[in-house]
């Protein structure tokens, strides 16, 4: 792997890990159009999406403090959130588990993600046109509920068919429980922490080898990946907030819509070209 090809993955990584257009989706598309397969471009995806949640950590530190207090000197505020993000963090966790090596048998390729932009962005479309309609009811991460976490976890369950977004199915979960925008993508934001973290360290005790071996070209473009994922992750999280206000989801819809369509066209006339 070349540092250019390293910098190129690791922006895309950061750039739409906490977007709701898939970030697994896109780096499978980059991958197979650079030509990058394989189990040592599995490992180095592990490296860059340890920058992007470096990128969330350092952005929320506020509120992995307010965790921590709750974890150790009985804060009732954080003690709260945190059983509401482990709550939201287990069905994912749980079925990732168990059906790990089918999703990634089955679905990771071009053709299930373009199926899945294409589905995603429709959802988006409906949930918004749904949400213009109702009144937000939930303007603070404090404010959902216990059950409210748990319908936002078992949505999260549908992000691991690649293409789907992990953060597209807990914010459109936060939206139809009555989330504000803001308050949904926090959640999202928040509840990342858990769950790339849990599956970085998985990932990186499967395939450690690959990451200590020659196939990734040394050190050199872990680093430049890590970074690169990092700086892009946490300029993007501060963008797309501000961008939430005004804006909301519909601008996403319509890519996921535009990307699944030119990728379906793509496969169905060029079939070789994402192999």
């Amino acid at each position: 792997m070349t540092a250019i090809q390293a910098a190129i993955l690791g922006i895309v990584e950061g750039l739409t890990e906490f977007l709701p257009v898939s970030s697994t989706g896109h780096l499978i598309l980059a991958g197979h159009a650079m030509g990058l397969v394989g189990s040592a471009v599995d490992a180095f995806e592990i490296v860059i999406q340890a920058g992007a949640l470096l990128a969330v950590l350092w952005l929320y530190r506020g509120r992995v403090g307010e965790l921590f207090a709750g974890i150790f000197r009985g804060d009732a505020w954080g003690r709260a959130l945190l059983a509401k993000l482990i709550v939201a963090f287990l069905p994912a966790a749980i079925v990732g588990l168990i059906a790990n090596d089918w999703i990634k048998g089955h679905l990771f390729g071009p053709r299930p993600v373009a199926v899945a932009l294409l589905a995603g962005g429709i959802l988006i479309l409906v949930v918004e046109r749904v949400r213009h309609r109702a009144h937000a009811t939930i303007a603070a991460v404090g404010e959902i509920p216990l059950s409210g976490a748990l319908w936002i976890g078992l949505a999260q369950v549908l992000s691991l068919w690649p293409g789907t977004s992990r953060a597209m199915t807990t914010m459109v979960a936060a939206l139809l429980l009555g989330c504000t925008p803001v308050v949904a993508a926090e959640f999202s934001f928040l509840l990342a922490i858990p769950t790339l973290g849990a599956a970085t360290l998985y990932d990186l005790l499967k395939h450690r080898h690959e990451l200590l071996g020659p196939a990734l070209g040394g050190p050199a473009p872990l680093i430049i990946g890590l970074v690169a994922s990092a700086v892009v992750a946490a300029l993007a999280i501060r963008g797309f907030l501000a961008y939430l206000t005004s804006k909301g989801l519909t601008p996403f819809g319509w890519y996921r819509i535009v990307l699944g369509v030119v990728l379906i066209a793509v496969l169905w006339t060029q079939p070789g070209v994402l192999q």
